[in-house]
């Protein structure tokens, strides 16, 4: 299996020995070795990921990287968090998914609301299976950990993923404590209820529910 470590926390090295990674399309910054780039259709998932992509709007451009050596990977100088699988799904913007194992399956799923409060499609990006991921963030994630007797609220403009069994509902942030300004300032807020960790970076995308 590829190894996957970080060189600072913006650049993602992945040492290769005949086996391989997919990759987001044009993340390469350099190589040694004897490498190999392969542009993928459908996210990596064939003819029918494709058709699946196209139909939910959610867009993955990715490639396979195989071969001998290391390879080095960044995108604009975001901050890199390495999430290990161990059989549960990773839910996570295509657009924040920087490269995966190659024996990781990807899909895409409904968010419902709480992709359109983020600004983003209806539809999101999973990554499920054994292996290693690593996903992007604005400045250096937090892991929040969600159980039964503590659920969290994140503002959809700071959430980048999350893993585990977790029940998520849209709420609004407007109250009367809101109005008198002494409320979050968020008009829209994601409650994540259940067990798992979910991935928060410390700045906010501009969304549908904006600012009250």
């Amino acid at each position: 299996m590829a190894q996957f470590r970080l060189q600072g926390s913006r650049v993602l090295a992945v040492d290769l020995a005949g086996d391989g990674v997919k990759a987001k399309n044009g993340s390469m910054v350099a190589y040694d070795g004897r490498i190999g780039f392969k542009k993928l259709t459908g996210g990596g998932d064939g003819l029918r990921g494709m058709v699946t992509r196209r139909l939910t709007g959610e867009q993955m451009e990715v490639m396979e990287v195989k071969g001998h050596g290391t390879c080095w990977f960044a995108d604009r100088a975001t901050e890199i968090n390495l999430v290990d699988l161990r059989g549960e799904t990773l839910y996570v913007e295509a657009d924040n998914l920087l490269c995966t194992d190659s024996g990781l399956r990807t899909g895409t799923t409904f968010t419902g609301l709480r992709g359109a409060s983020q600004g983003n499609g209806l539809f999101t990006t999973t990554v499920e299976g054994i292996g290693r991921a690593a996903i992007l963030s604005d400045g250096q994630a937090v892991v929040l950990r969600v159980s039964p007797r503590y659920p969290l609220q994140v503002d959809p403009g700071a959430y980048v993923a999350h893993t585990g069994k977790l029940k998520q509902t849209l709420q609004s942030g407007v109250n009367f404590r809101t109005v008198l300004g002494e409320g979050s300032g968020e008009a829209f807020q994601i409650r994540f209820e259940g067990e798992g960790l979910v991935y928060v970076q410390p700045s906010e995308r501009n969304t549908v529910g904006g600012n009250v």
